[in-house]
């Protein structure tokens, strides 16, 4: 008990020093004796009054407090959300998955898996698993793991013990549509790889597409392994996905923005109130072949994604193709902290080459409001800068495209969709099937006919009208579905990349991309003319 009020205390006089310094301006002398002699009272009374409080609720509460409940997820998260929206304190668990995510890989049996009616359901294994080369499938239910009943379990409490140490043991048993009774597997945990580089490949010849899923310590060198394999020389137009990429490492971000600019140019910037500026800049620039680029993003597009995203639009490298981005232009300093927490604190915010601002407003309404329901920044904004052509970005509401384009849904769409109306009916139109699909398989109408009764009998709300209409993307989505179960997640997605309107759009604008690179080229020899006459 004693160790988790030390680090309690620890983490909140981190807190109010930050809290009490951010309320300065920068005119004020921060270590002037005047001002830090009223702060100093104002932590000690602060403190005093929170020790009173915590031991009135340790004695009298109806129920026994809680350490880990009641400072790892009330008090510390309480008193960080004072600061901002992405200050966080990582308990033990969400710090190892912290570092997971950074290193890029875990030790398990290899799927995503989600809750669904108080039973946790397989979603999709990664391809060459010990999950996929065993035999489980989207859709099958995961009843027990090394003997215990996951009913009721979270997702994360049934992740937990799937992993564990490489080469260890583990049992599962399963229930599948279909089946008669339980499936036993006895799987080998190994090293699970969290790509960030998942899928490359060609869209068309001369066309590369490749997606960024997420920053971690791996990324630019999977990004280098992408080029080779589709041989940069041969690239005539590329499709930089960074859609829903939630961003992580900052040097992973500035090098692959570095990859796409020449030597020495910015890729981002940040400063703080107790810190200067600090450019980053290409160091290994000009690696990449002299083709337009496209950049995909998305309103969960956000920070390391947005800084590349930034630095390629700012200096007309890349056409940015898409929605909004997030607006997360925060720099977060990981603390790491004794019994395996960390804290992250916000210490300085991040800036676009041109100097925009890549952080949107959070002052002005709750952070659900901030994650949940954003709206668009104002077209007026005074955060104007210009790209090296010349062209006008705006800055405080993350990046805004140079094209704007948004995937809508119609209401059948989004019905089906929200309630997972394919991933449910895929595993019991393979009940009693070969999986194996032939090449080139499509739905036809018998199984259109199956699914229109499925949708009846689980009473989705449609006429036939609606189903009509939707005929052909009803199709696109039952064959990307049954993809993952029968030639596993890769395949799934490449061919959901390959049907996707946002890129068979951002395709159709690489032209656009390629003006940009026209317009670099007379920007040099304008600058060439003058430095001559100089």
């Amino acid at each position: 008990m004693r160790r988790f009020r030390g680090l309690f205390f620890s983490l909140l006089v981190i807190a109010i020093c930050s809290l009490i310094a951010g309320h300065y301006g920068p005119g004020v002398a921060a270590g002037s004796a005047r001002e830090a002699a009223p702060a100093e009272e104002d932590l000690a009374g602060g403190l005093k009054q929170f020790t009173s409080i915590y031991r009135l609720v340790e004695q009298n509460a109806a129920e026994q407090v809680n350490p880990d409940i009641s400072i790892y997820r009330g008090a510390i998260p309480g008193m960080l959300r004072t600061l901002d929206p992405h200050s966080s304190f990582f308990d033990p668990r969400d710090f190892q998955e912290m570092r997971e995510e950074q290193r890029g890989k875990y030790y398990g049996v290899g799927m995503t898996i989600q809750p669904k009616d108080s039973r946790i359901v397989v979603v999709a294994p990664f391809t060459g698993s010990p999950a996929y080369k065993a035999g489980i499938r989207p859709g099958d239910v995961i009843l027990e793991v090394d003997g215990k009943r996951t009913e009721g379990m979270s997702s994360k409490e049934v992740a937990d013990l799937l992993k564990g140490p490489k080469g260890t043991p583990v049992t599962v048993t399963i229930g599948r549509e279909g089946a008669d009774k339980p499936l036993t597997f006895q799987l080998i945990r190994g090293e699970i790889p969290r790509y960030s580089v998942q899928t490359a490949f060609w869209l068309k010849p001369g066309i590369a597409y490749i997606d960024i899923e997420m920053f971690n310590e791996n990324t630019s060198e999977e990004l280098e392994s992408a080029f080779r394999k589709l041989g940069e020389s041969g690239i005539r137009g590329l499709i930089l996905d960074l859609r829903s990429n939630p961003g992580g490492l900052l040097s992973e971000g500035v090098a692959v923005a570095g990859r796409f600019l020449k030597k020495g140019q910015v890729v981002v910037s940040h400063r703080g109130r107790t810190s200067p500026e600090r450019p980053y800049v290409a160091t290994n620039g000009g690696t990449a072949g002299n083709y337009p680029i496209v950049v995909l993003v998305d309103r969960y597009s956000a920070s390391a994604a947005e800084i590349v995203a930034g630095a390629l639009q700012d200096h007309d490298r890349g056409w940015v193709f898409g929605d909004n981005t997030f607006g997360k232009g925060l720099v977060q300093t990981v603390f790491p902290l004794s019994e395996n927490t960390g804290l992250a604190l916000t210490t300085a915010k991040y800036y676009t080459p041109s100097g925009r601002l890549i952080q949107r407003d959070y002052a002005s309404g709750s952070f659900y409001e901030y994650y949940y329901n954003r709206k668009e920044g104002p077209k007026d904004t005074p955060d104007v800068k210009m790209t090296d052509a010349g062209r006008p970005v705006y800055g405080g509401n993350g990046i805004q495209p140079d094209e704007k384009f948004t995937l809508k849904y119609n209401r059948f769409q989004i019905e089906l969709l929200r309630k997972s109306a394919f991933r449910d009916y895929i595993p019991k139109y393979f009940a009693g099937r070969d999986i194996r699909l032939g090449a080139g398989w499509a739905p036809d109408q018998a199984m259109l006919n199956d699914f229109h009764s499925f949708l009846l009998n689980s009473k989705f709300t449609f006429t036939e009208a609606e189903f009509a209409e939707n005929n052909d993307w009803v199709k696109q989505q039952l064959k990307r579905e049954a993809l993952v179960t029968s030639a596993g997640l890769d395949e799934s997605l490449r061919y959901a990349i390959e049907v996707d309107p946002a890129v068979q759009k951002a395709v159709e604008s690489l032209p656009k991309a390629q003006a940009l690179l026209d317009l670099q080229k007379k920007q040099m020899v304008r600058a060439d003319k003058r430095f001559r006459r100089d």
